[in-house]
């Protein structure tokens, strides 16, 4: 009996322990799985390696759209049914506007997103320039940013004055001509003390503070006037405080800014990585970072709003260990917002955003969808890299974590496809892959080099049922509806229309997917 009984407490003792084992097997289980990856970081990426195929044609052809919009006497003009045009732009204000690059597929110089386009462009230059470089893309690059910051340099004829627009876009819309053609009047509209723009004044500060790092080695004297405008602009922007929306109320239909906040923020982040000056990223990181940056609520990246990008940039700062950044609690705020981005855009998060087409594009409006979804994986890229090079080993998400090559997967998804691995299987990059736009809603494009137009003769070829006969190549246009959709017409404008910055964010893009390498710690070294 007591034999009997001694060996059941044995066996139940026995019992009692398997249990354990297997309840603590299931939570060791339960945790790794939710964590999915091992904590070891993945190796640092060396100097550019392999080159993938498709991301350096597509790259190759995206750069073209450039040389596609830029305005004023060509030099080493590659595009054969384009030539000089607007060459007396600014000469009312006696000055010299006639460079630049035209919007979109008119011929407006809006201030506003030609600026972010060239912001985009020199960060794109400064993280990936080795990776474009292996594709001889980084020279080209660096023409077209300069086409665009000499115009920019020329608009600030003095501290507290920008010129924000070349022609009236009331009446500009009227005509269907080719640029070379244009005989209208052109006005020029500024902001200044009286009519302030601080939204556009700080996105022409970054534009300047950001070009100027690019050329910091290659031309020291451009680069020091660079600096000289941005730092001026960003001083005037931040004094004359107030939207170039309500100064001038005709962009309300064009670009209108929803606000300047998230330009301040942006512009004094370039201008830290530019100058080093402490007082700037005090700027970011105090007050003012409390006002704009709207501090662990992500946003979409784009023309009218910088602040994930300025999350981003400033989070490269961690990252790497800046000098002013050990214990400053502002730009954890930063990096913890610039997460939250992340998390939303990665699909199996639990904080992934559901606003996607069933193909797993972000779409986020029906007017030129592709720019959300483009630029928000050009920043995924980025913070990819960041921390693969800074061997962070996992981004975590709600308790789950991902790696950095999950953020690479969705990069790549997003610009896959852009260029053809979507349902209707169509390359939204014109001129790339075998089928894509051919309609596109661009007038140079779609008038022959020989028809001469006056500003409505030119009408007949929007009409026509013809094919563009000049090939807008390296034009991204807006892109698919909701439902993945796309109508290819010439009138469907809102979404057969490419522009300079969605080319900004797409180059952006395939230049970091072109190969891989580690990424630059400092922009200044």
């Amino acid at each position: 009996m007591g034999e009997k009984s001694k060996s059941k407490g044995c066996f139940g003792w026995f019992l009692v322990i398997v249990l354990l084992a297997l309840v603590v097997g299931a939570i060791v289980y339960t945790i790794k799985k939710k964590t999915s990856h091992s904590s070891k970081p993945a190796p640092v990426p060396g100097p550019p390696g392999a080159v993938e195929k498709k991301y350096a044609e597509a790259l190759q052809t995206a750069m073209q759209f450039f040389d596609v919009q830029k305005s004023g006497k060509l030099v080493n003009n590659k595009i054969s049914w384009r030539g000089d045009s607007a060459l007396k732009d600014g000469s009312e204000a006696r000055l010299d506007l006639s460079k630049g690059m035209y919007d979109a597929g008119d011929h407006m110089k809006f201030g506003f997103p030609m600026a972010f386009t060239a912001t985009v462009l020199s960060w794109t230059i400064l993280e990936y320039g080795d990776q474009m470089e292996v594709i001889d893309q980084l020279k080209p690059a660096q023409d077209s940013l300069k086409w665009i910051t000499d115009y920019l340099i020329n608009a600030h004829p003095s501290a507290n004055v920008l010129y924000v627009q070349v022609g009236d876009p009331d009446k500009d819309h009227k005509c269907w001509e080719r640029p070379e053609s244009m005989t209208e009047e052109r006005p020029v509209t500024q902001v200044n003390t009286s009519s302030p723009g601080s939204d556009v004044a700080a996105e022409t500060a970054a534009a300047m503070a950001s070009a100027s790092l690019v050329f910091k080695k290659s031309d020291s004297t451009y680069s020091s006037t660079l600096l000289r405008h941005a730092k001026e602009l960003f001083t005037f922007a931040d004094k004359y405080r107030g939207s170039y929306s309500d100064s001038i109320p005709q962009v309300q239909n064009y670009y209108n800014s929803t606000g300047y906040g998230d330009e301040l923020l942006w512009a004094a982040s370039w201008l830290y990585h530019a100058t080093g000056d402490k007082s700037y990223l005090q700027y970011v990181t105090g007050q003012n970072g409390k006002d704009f940056a709207n501090w662990g609520s992500p946003t979409w990246f784009s023309w009218d709003n910088k602040l994930a990008g300025a999350q981003v940039l400033l989070s490269r700062l961690s990252f790497f260990h800046a000098k002013d950044s050990s214990d400053n609690s502002g730009l954890q705020m930063y990096r913890k917002t610039a997460e939250a981005v992340m998390c939303g855009l990665l699909p199996k998060s639990p904080t992934a955003t559901t606003d996607r087409t069933d193909g797993g594009l972000i779409w986020i409006s029906q007017w030129n969808s592709l720019q959300h979804p483009v630029a928000s994986a050009f920043l995924a890229a980025l913070y990819s890299d960041y921390m693969l090079t800074s061997q962070t080993a996992e981004l975590t998400c709600s308790g789950h974590s991902f790696k950095p090559s999950d953020l690479r997967d969705f990069a790549r998804d997003q610009a896959d496809y852009v260029l053809g691995d979507n349902p209707i299987k169509m390359s939204f990059l014109v001129g790339y892959g075998k089928k894509f736009p051919e309609y596109v809603h661009h007038r140079g494009a779609s008038i022959p080099v020989d028809a001469t137009t006056g500003c409505t003769g030119g009408f007949q070829w929007l009409e026509s049922t013809k094919p563009n006969p000049n090939v807008a190549v390296g034009g991204l246009v807006g892109g698919p509806f909701l439902n993945e959709t796309y109508i290819d017409s010439r009138n469907n404008s809102m979404q057969a229309e490419p522009s300079t910055y969605n080319s900004a964010v797409i180059v952006g893009l395939l230049s970091s997917l072109v190969t891989t390498s580690s990424a630059v710690q400092s922009f200044t070294t």
